[in-house]
């Protein structure tokens, strides 16, 4: 069975929030013998750094769903038990893709009606508390809204004649977390999956505008050693 940690619901002076962190990697791009979510950074599994980011009280999260292959379960529980990890959340099983695991996690907040959700890869364990909060505060506002940077690279689309340049002015980088009001959510999770979904705002944009909200370089996905590396020195810095 999955493990649950509850806790005492503060109250909050904003809709009500909740968060479902995606973390449903093999590390096999890593060249690991561990999905990249438990790998350890500064000392500690991945992982918990990115819970306790949603966790952190200025936020106000209700509920935290965790969602994982149910071949991790066993893993996470030891991690748990391991470093003492008492953050409060849920643990539900994955789908066989990305957007079936969201759909599942959304599945687990069916009995809270109203409020804001953020949905958030489990392997971005440095972004930036405020950078969840104004995305929080934005979909609060807005219905939907995305973390996003410009890129800093020039950016070329291949094409039969070779390639051409795009304005990178008018460009985004979209990153996580990317929140919503939970019954939007709901409602564009219950149309058929496209393989044209990418992320969860290509999930809802057909429904309804999604709002930009300023994100942060140092909220990388953790993919390859070499961001694991660069996570670990902006780790330090922060400490």
């Amino acid at each position: 069975m999955a493990p649950s940690f509850q806790a005492p619901k503060p109250p909050s002076p904003h809709p009500a929030r909740y968060a479902i962190i995606v973390a449903g990697g093999s590390g096999t791009r890593m060249g690991a013998d561990r999905p990249k979510q438990f790998l350890e950074l500064a000392g500690e599994p991945v992982l918990l750094h990115t819970l306790r980011r949603f966790t952190d009280s200025a936020l106000g999260v209700s509920a935290v769903i965790l969602v994982l292959p149910t071949d991790q379960f066993e893993t996470w529980a030891q991690l748990c038990a391991t470093y003492h990890i008492r953050i409060p959340h849920t643990v539900v099983a994955g789908g066989a893709s990305r957007w079936a695991s969201v759909r599942n996690g959304l599945a687990e907040l069916a009995s809270y009606p109203t409020g804001v959700v953020a949905v958030h890869d489990g392997v971005r364990p440095l972004t930036p508390v405020a950078v969840i909060e104004n995305t929080y505060a934005a979909a609060a506002a807005h219905g939907a809204a995305i973390a996003a940077v410009p890129p800093k690279d020039s950016v070329r689309v291949l094409s039969q004649q070779g390639s051409y340049a795009l304005d990178r002015s008018r460009l985004r980088l979209v990153q996580t977390p990317q929140c919503f009001e939970i019954d939007l959510l709901r409602r564009a999770y219950q149309l058929p999956e496209l393989s044209t979904f990418t992320d969860d705002a290509s999930v809802v944009e057909d429904m309804h505008p999604i709002q930009l909200v300023a994100g942060d370089y140092c909220n990388l996905k953790i993919t390859t050693p070499d961001d694991l590396l660069l996570a670990e020195a902006l780790l330090r810095q922060q400490l």
